[in-house]
């Protein structure tokens, strides 16, 4: 091969080298990832995407769906190191990650470990192993003895290495399933959400070189995402308490303008409102007129009055008599 041929080689390598790396993922970018995490020390099962895996694990799988997760890159949806093996990398990727302790759920902490009065606990997680929040903090109760209780808020997972099975399916560039994915990762279910694009009307403020104001009207087109609301999303406590800050995250990473979220009541076949109105239910209760009803049980008090009116002095002289 000629110094010519060789030169020529070399800068296809490097072409190729290049577009490879452009067609590499980058933050900002959405997959679908199969995933299983275990615990390095004793490989024990903590969280994966695969029913098989989690039964063999005696993981409760009545709780949750079991499949591949959408990631958002960037969005802090997996640790550190896994976001480094993932950003770069392609559709098709599959390997394991070791992740240490400082990088999964920290280190533990001794310090972490406080003694307080039993009255905190409610009676029934007055027991080892119960996971209870005192002050806001969450931890879980390690002995209790009289009237005080040794909890640890450290992390159930503090001090662990773990280590991260993946393979990488595909992308997503759909956004309503990248918005469904990422309520997904925030709540352990993916509600049904649309996004719909409305035309809105804006006023806007102007001002002449003389600083006389101008009020202007167009129209505007904004993004609008719609989450239609389960009962298990509204008494999920990461929802009730970051609610603002997960709508916040959507519209930055789907640049959207608004987030809505449909809360949807099923009919239960409990019927109307019969049984409030006491006497009124039954058949034919729904047609009741109320001003009709009025009027059917009216009575004049002075009427009412004359017919049970009685005498006094008679009623003495009776009871005289006898």
């Amino acid at each position: 091969m000629s110094d010519q041929e060789q030169a020529d080689a070399a800068d296809e390598a490097e072409e190729t080298e290049t577009e490879t790396d452009a067609d590499g993922l980058e933050d900002g970018d959405f997959v679908r990832v199969a995933y299983t995490i275990r615990t390095a020390d004793d490989d024990r099962v903590i969280d994966t995407t695969d029913k098989e895996t989690a039964e063999e694990a005696e993981i409760d799988t009545d709780e949750y769906d079991f499949e591949p997760r959408i990631i958002a890159l960037g969005a802090g949806h997996v640790f550190p190191s896994v976001e480094e093996a993932f950003v770069g990398g392609a559709v098709g990727d599959e390997g394991t990650v070791d992740v240490p302790a400082e990088d999964a759920f920290g280190e533990y902490d001794p310090d972490e470990v406080d003694t307080v009065k039993a009255d905190k606990i409610p009676e029934d997680d007055r027991y080892p192993g119960a996971q209870v929040q005192i002050d806001n903090q969450q931890g879980h109760l390690e002995t209790i003895i009289g009237g005080r209780a040794r909890v640890d808020f450290n992390h159930p997972l503090a001090g662990e290495d773990l280590e991260y099975e993946y393979e990488i399916l595909e992308a997503i560039d759909d956004r309503e399933e990248q918005a469904s994915g990422m309520l997904g990762m925030y709540l352990q279910e993916a509600p049904e959400v649309r996004i719909e694009t409305e035309t809105e009307e804006e006023e806007t403020v102007t001002e002449d070189e003389d600083g006389e104001e101008t009020v202007e009207t167009e129209e505007v087109e904004k993004d609008v995402l719609y989450v239609t609301a389960t009962q298990a999303m509204q008494m999920n406590q990461q929802w009730m308490f970051q609610k603002q800050q997960i709508a916040q995250d959507l519209m930055d990473r789907l640049d959207l303008d608004r987030v809505v979220i449909e809360e949807v009541i099923e009919g239960g076949g409990m019927g109307g409102l019969g049984g409030m109105m006491g006497g009124m239910g039954g058949a034919g209760a729904g047609d009741v007129d109320i001003e009709e009803a009025l009027e059917d049980v009216d009575v004049d008090a002075d009427e009412a009055l004359e017919d049970v009116d009685v005498d006094a002095d008679e009623i003495v002289d009776e009871i005289d008599e006898e």
